[in-house]
């Protein structure tokens, strides 16, 4: 593999790792911090997707980005809804709401199940246009999309040491404490994914602008992907300050994504990916665990043989 090729490859893994973090800390937020597992996240992604193309190609590329996350948190409040008011599983809420994202979706690209944005004006080629003629010309996606996750790691950072912030952090670690303490746990798990589901669509959003086209299938396995890209930057900076560990939800992503583009550079069948991603997920998930009983295991061999030595 050649030095440009290299090259080529990390600036693929950091354009769609960036993207594709702003879903790892929607994550973040509600998996890590409000401990709900929202397996709405691919639908959702969709959505801010197929919201945001649509708004795009009506010409208003800008725009497209808020109404993508207005979209994004109306699927987080009816998750929330199930879940809170309806006695619905987290799990099952999400999966339901999931399901009805399908649908919704093909209404939102007009009974279609892809969308050519090949000729639209995205926040893209308006930042493109902006870097003409200087030495940043090349990386204008990139620099938009580290906009986005600073402007998302800077609000995580302020929003989450907020009474409201530190009442959903609570929530997540012992409800029945906010409970005691006339903290309504309901309204804080609503508005926690309202705002994490915000995030999902916003990176569906910009996917979508970045590669100029949007079919149904999108966002499949997106919970996979940056489930185990949290998992990864846990295991580098899992601990710390919010900032830190958002930082290192974004580095997951970026690690990750280097994986997925060195296996997308060795040829490897396009049906084979998602098997990859399910291996990558089972290793982030398991190494921790295998990592502590490594001493174990060690002690066990040293008294085996040691009982040898005492037989002989």
């Amino acid at each position: 593999m050649s030095f440009s090729s290299i090259l080529s490859l990390g600036q693929t893994a950091l354009e769609l790792g960036l993207i594709s973090s702003l879903t790892v800390l929607a994550l973040f937020l509600s998996y890590s911090m409000l401990n709900v597992c929202d397996l709405s996240t691919d639908g959702c992604f969709t959505l801010g997707a197929t919201v945001g193309a649509v708004v795009a190609i009506a010409g208003h590329p800008y725009l497209a980005i808020p109404c993508a996350m207005i979209a994004g948190v109306t699927s987080g409040f009816v998750t929330a809804l199930l879940q809170t008011k309806m006695g619905i599983d987290s799990l099952l809420a999400g999966i339901i709401v999931n399901t009805a994202l399908y649908s919704v979706n093909i209404a939102v690209m007009g009974n279609s199940s892809l969308l050519n944005m090949n000729k639209t004006d995205t926040v893209f080629t308006k930042m493109k246009d902006l870097l003409d003629s200087t030495f940043l010309a090349g990386q204008y996606r990139v620099i938009v999309a580290m906009i986005a996750v600073a402007a998302v790691i800077l609000f995580l950072s302020l929003f989450l040491r907020t009474r409201l912030g530190l009442a959903i952090r609570a929530t997540g670690n012992n409800p029945d404490m906010v409970r005691s303490s006339s903290i309504n746990p309901v309204f804080t798990t609503i508005v926690g994914l309202c705002i994490s589901n915000s995030f999902t669509a916003l990176s569906g959003c910009l996917l979508a602008q970045s590669q100029r086209s949007v079919n149904i299938d999108i966002g499949s396995g997106m919970v996979t992907i940056a489930l185990a890209s949290l998992l990864i930057g846990n295991a580098f900076l899992g601990k710390g300050r919010i900032p830190v560990r958002a930082a290192g939800a974004v580095l997951g992503a970026f690690l990750f994504r280097v994986v997925y583009t060195i296996a997308l550079r060795f040829n490897m069948p396009a049906f084979m990916l998602k098997f990859v991603s399910s291996v990558i997920v089972i290793i982030a998930i398991s190494g921790p665990y295998l990592k502590s009983q490594v001493p174990l295991l060690r002690r066990r061999a040293e008294n085996r043989s040691g009982r040898r030595e005492e037989h002989a």
